[in-house]
């Protein structure tokens, strides 16, 4: 073989190795965005279920409103109303940025920034509503005693049993809700943790 053509053939190989490698690069990338947005598949889908269930009870109230029949019930008719439309929606949007958020067309550096203020924002909207979820619960069991029942909430003479079904309450409420924050911080330090492999 002259050297001409061993020259070609290296030339060649060269090639066919290079490719190979970008192609291998390309396989990677793809998986690791792909890993990236199955880390909110789950929780999409559950809230996806909870802005449906939402949508129900909020068509409800808005069915019975007429029921509601002094300033103070009605106003927590709109509370309740406002609660169950916004954060659902607001939520959903949020997860739907973060989760089709492309961490592969840009350098690490901004992806990473972009990544964290997404994170950011998804995660002030979950502890928006665990403090909202406590003025939200007396809302709309005010709008549900008298829709059910036909009863004023802030009327009614309370016994012990109520107090302790209240006290249960308030502590279901308290520990779902951090529960709830918790799994969306896991989440999202877990998607984190596929971004920074991007760095090596």
């Amino acid at each position: 073989m002259e050297i001409e053509e061993m020259k070609a053939l290296w030339s060649e190989m060269s090639d066919q190795l290079e490719q190979q490698k970008k192609l291998t690069n390309e396989i990677i990338m793809s998986m690791t965005q792909e890993r990236y947005t199955n880390k909110f598949k789950t929780i999409t889908r559950y809230e996806s279920f909870g802005a449906l269930l939402c949508l129900a009870i909020f068509l409800f109230i808005l069915y019975h409103i007429n029921k509601l029949d002094t300033w103070y019930l009605m106003t927590c008719g709109v509370v309740t109303l406002l609660f169950i439309s916004i954060l659902p929606i607001l939520t959903l949007r949020m997860l739907g940025h973060i989760r089709r958020f492309n961490i592969l067309n840009k350098n690490y550096t901004e992806v990473f920034i972009e990544f964290q203020k997404a994170k950011k924002n998804l995660l002030r909207v979950q502890k928006l509503s665990v403090y909202a979820s406590f003025i939200i619960m007396f809302c709309a069991a005010a709008v549900f005693a008298k829709i059910f029942g036909d009863k004023d909430f802030f009327m009614i003479d309370r016994g012990p049993k109520e107090y302790v079904v209240f006290a249960f309450t308030i502590v279901f409420v308290y520990f779902f809700s951090r529960w709830g924050l918790r799994s969306y911080t896991k989440i999202t330090q877990s998607a984190e943790d596929v971004v920074k492999e991007l760095e090596d």
